[in-house]
């Protein structure tokens, strides 16, 4: 199994009503969620990691992670609201306003000896459970347990408006990245972590320190993989017809994972010393899910039928 740990929440997506003026709807999102529902869409056995409150919306949230096919028996319930997100569209870029106040997302708990590491190929974190104190620490805990027989994938998915202390969190930040096998980015995500810093030297250290492969997407310019044995992979994103781009680092972030656990190169050691091909076969799959997200309003990753691939 895979599980993605971290974010559970509501986003109200733009859109226009009959008579043409501006409105929201409400969509299933998170980060971390939608990773866990992307790969389990695409057919690989995944569980969920996180808080999923008992109110309306946790409700809408279980509702659409079942019927996905996302395992929530790992998941903390509890009767704290819903993380609420506001998304503007402004210049192709999803931009959030936050309503995330003692919410069920920030109150999850992880239980010790709750979850059987040793049946678990892959963990994911990321994103804005890592920006509290208490969901970093929980998500500690749980890397503390996972990691001697799991590989940790990580994206930092950051929030900045979340973000009250950016010289803790960006020591956050390297701290997970510390301790993680697969580390993927947004372009965006690197500007705020590392500014004008080259991916190449920024990719390299992370390498170094143990990492065994670094990606950052790139939009309409595809994306940018290094990997400590089979070096520097670039790949083409697919020309879409673009809704929004709301879920496509998810969905890329999901396939990938998904990809490598199809090739038998998603476990620690398999993933040290994968070959070019199948880390580029894994980074297109990748790429073309995105695309197809990016189709569709809201966090809508693709199944497995809707994607033409070749194994």
């Amino acid at each position: 199994m895979l599980i993605s740990c971290g974010d559970a929440l509501i986003d109200f997506v733009p859109t226009k009503n009959a008579d043409g003026r501006e409105t929201v709807m409400p969509v299933v999102g998170g980060s971390c969620l939608n990773v866990a529902i992307g790969i389990a869409r695409l057919g690989a056995p995944t569980g969920f990691v996180g808080g999923i409150s008992n109110d309306m919306f946790g409700r809408m949230i279980a509702d659409h992670a079942a019927a996905s096919n996302v395992e929530l028996g790992f998941s903390t319930r509890s009767d704290h609201q819903t993380t609420l997100a506001f998304v503007r569209i402004v210049a192709g870029e999803s931009h959030y306003a936050f309503y995330d106040a003692e919410t069920a997302t920030r109150n999850w708990i992880y239980r010790r000896g709750a979850i059987p590491f040793d049946t678990i190929e892959a963990v994911h974190i990321g994103s804005t459970t890592l920006v509290n104190d208490q969901g970093a620490a929980e998500t500690k805990d749980l890397i503390a347990d996972a990691r001697t027989s799991s590989t940790i994938s990580f994206d930092p998915n950051c929030r900045p408006n979340l973000v009250k202390d950016k010289p803790a969190y960006l020591a956050r930040m390297a701290e997970f990245a510390a301790g993680t096998d697969l580390i993927k980015m947004s372009d965006v995500d690197f500007a705020y972590l590392f500014g004008e810093e080259p991916y190449q030297r920024r990719a390299s250290a992370l390498l170094g320190q143990g990492t065994s492969l670094v990606v950052i997407t790139r939009g309409n310019n595809g994306a940018i993989a290094w990997h400590a044995k089979a070096g520097q992979i670039e790949v083409e994103a697919p020309k879409v017809e673009v809704a929004d781009t709301i879920g496509a680092g998810d969905s890329f972030q999901a396939a990938l994972l998904f990809a490598l656990h199809k090739q038998g190169g998603l476990a620690r050691p398999q993933l040290m010393d994968i070959g070019a091909d199948g880390l580029r076969h894994a980074l297109s799959f990748a790429a073309n899910c995105a695309g197809l997200t990016c189709t569709r309003p809201g966090a809508d990753p693709p199944w497995r039928h809707e994607i033409s691939w070749s194994w």
